[in-house]
């Protein structure tokens, strides 16, 4: 089962889920159990995406082109906040 690692992961092992409880071949049992392993991945992937958009809702303009990216994550009790200019780029974070 994955824990937690990046969003495309889950989603991979939540699509393979699927397509093994479609098939049917698959005990009562066994299906629920890859059941119960798909609704936790669903979930999963549910917050990595509310947790990217809310980081793209906080991305404002500060009226001198600029643009900051502070991380509101609801555990987080610091504001890490990273600062771009012009052709700046932002680094890739994993939801």
């Amino acid at each position: 089962m994955v824990k937690s690692g990046s969003f495309e992961k889950s989603l991979e092992k939540l699509e393979e889920i699927v397509s093994k409880l479609e098939d049917g071949d698959l005990s009562l049992d066994e299906s629920l159990k890859l059941f119960e392993e798909g609704v936790k991945l669903s979930r999963e992937c549910q917050e990595k995406l509310a947790s990217a958009e809310r980081k793209i809702q906080k991305l404002t303009d500060d009226g001198d082109g600029s643009f900051e990216l502070s991380d509101i994550a609801p555990d987080s009790a610091s504001d890490d906040s990273t600062e771009i200019g012009r052709g700046g780029s932002l680094e890739d974070d994993e939801f």
